[in-house]
Formats: C-alpha cells, sequence, structure tokens
C-alpha cells in the first residue's frame, strides 16, 4: 500500500474513534440523565410499590444508554404483569406500559393459569375455579375447561374443578358438588350423552346425582347422595 495510502487510512481511523469518543462523552453528560419513568396501563394487582422497586433497581444509564429490554425483563419479573413494553420519549422521559395477567382459574396448588394457558405464580383475592394437570398441560385443561363448562352450561351448572392425571384421565367437579368421572377415552361425546339425559335421570330419581361415572360405552352410571338413597328406601 503507497504511503499515502495508508496515512490517510490511519487518519479516518483516528477520526472515527474521536467521533465515538466524543459522541460517547456528549450521551454521559447530565443534561441527558432521566427524570422520569412513566408506567402506563390498566393495572388491579401490580402495587405502585413494587413499580416503584423496579424502577429504582432496573433502570440504569440516561436516556441514551439505558437498555430497554434489561428494563422490560426488570417488569415481567413481577408476578402479576404479563407483557412489559419500553420505549424512549424525548427529552428524559422513560415510558413503560404493563399489562396484566387475567386469571381464569387457580392451578394446581400453587399458581393462577389466564384464558390463554399462561401459568403465573400469584395469589388472588376472588374466588376462582380449580384446574390441575400436569406440567405443560396447563392450555389444553383451559380449552377442555371451555368445552366442558359449554356443554354443562345449559343445565344450569359451573364447572368448579377439573383435573387430567397423567395417565390422561378426566375428573370434574360441578357448583352443586356432582362429582364426574370423565375416564380417557371420548370424553366431549360421553359428557354431552350424559347431559342431554341430566334431568330425566334427576326426575327419575327423585334427586340430583352426586357421583357420575362415564367411562363405560354404552352408558354411565350414577350415584345419589347418601340422603337421597335413605330416602328412596323408606319409600
Amino acid at each position: 500500500m503507497p504511503t499515502d495510502q495508508f496515512a490517510n487510512v490511519l487518519y479516518a481511523g483516528a477520526g472515527a474513534l474521536l467521533a465515538y469518543a466524543l459522541l460517547a462523552w456528549l450521551v454521559s453528560l447530565p443534561v441527558f440523565a432521566l427524570q422520569r419513568v412513566e408506567v402506563r396501563g390498566e393495572l388491579r394487582h401490580v402495587s405502585e410499590e413494587s413499580v416503584k422497586r423496579v424502577a429504582n433497581r432496573g433502570v440504569r444509564g440516561n436516556f441514551f444508554t439505558v437498555e430497554l429490554d434489561e428494563v422490560r425483563a426488570a417488569f415481567e419479573k413481577l408476578s402479576w404483569v404479563r407483557e412489559a413494553r419500553v420505549s424512549r420519549h424525548w427529552p428524559a422521559t422513560l415510558v413503560v406500559e404493563l399489562t396484566e395477567h387475567v386469571p381464569l382459574a387457580q392451578w394446581n396448588r400453587n399458581g393462577l393459569v389466564s384464558k390463554e394457558g399462561e401459568v403465573f405464580n400469584a395469589s388472588a383475592d376472588a374466588e376462582l375455579p380449580r384446574l390441575s394437570g400436569f406440567e405443560g398441560s396447563a392450555r389444553e385443561v383451559v380449552e377442555a375447561y371451555r368445552i366442558y363448562g359449554e356443554v354443562l352450561a345449559p343445565l344450569g351448572l359451573r364447572i368448579k374443578e377439573l383435573s387430567l392425571s397423567p395417565r390422561r384421565a378426566w375428573r370434574l367437579k360441578t357448583d352443586n358438588g356432582m362429582e364426574i368421572v370423565l375416564g380417557r377415552k371420548d370424553v366431549e361425546p360421553r359428557l354431552r350423552r350424559f347431559a342431554a339425559q341430566y334431568q330425566r335421570i334427576s326426575e327419575r330419581l327423585g334427586a340430583l346425582p352426586a357421583y357420575v361415572d362415564l367411562r363405560y360405552a354404552d352408558g354411565f352410571a350414577v350415584k345419589l347422595p347418601r340422603t337421597a338413597q335413605q330416602s328412596n328406601k323408606q319409600s
């Protein structure tokens, strides 16, 4: 390489380094310090204290140097936060938009699950149905809860508990205390068949079933409450 060209490359490199150093110095000036973290969103469960705590610990740097992904990750660690979106607003504001989980039911022992089948660790004050299943089955259980609930709704029944065992056996309990063993095969058709006969069975037996076993190919077994059994014997 000729001497003049080599010198030009050196000058260009030095100029680039100088420009970078000047830019780094400019963006680190106190004039660009963040002065406000604005949190937006319809928040029912995320407390103001927890938001302030994350803002104080998770926001580092000034308007130009703050890492948006780090701030987003810090806010998404809050138990009720489903999604956080972070953006800069000139000249000195960081805007954080939070979306909360909407709980559908209790999940297993300590968690909650949303209608999207997302499991999160939090506690709810409202009384919720209880869903349970093995790891990775939350979305399937939520979908089954929706389908089976639609089958039972015309009967005035709501699902209070629904479980899926590791052997893929289903079981549910309604809000009137009736327990239904659904089994592993043809679950929805068998539940629909029972729902179609529910009123007739109740009228014929003179009481609402307490226990129903649908694990039969051509029918189902029904057990009455103990008080109804005693009344039928006396009759």
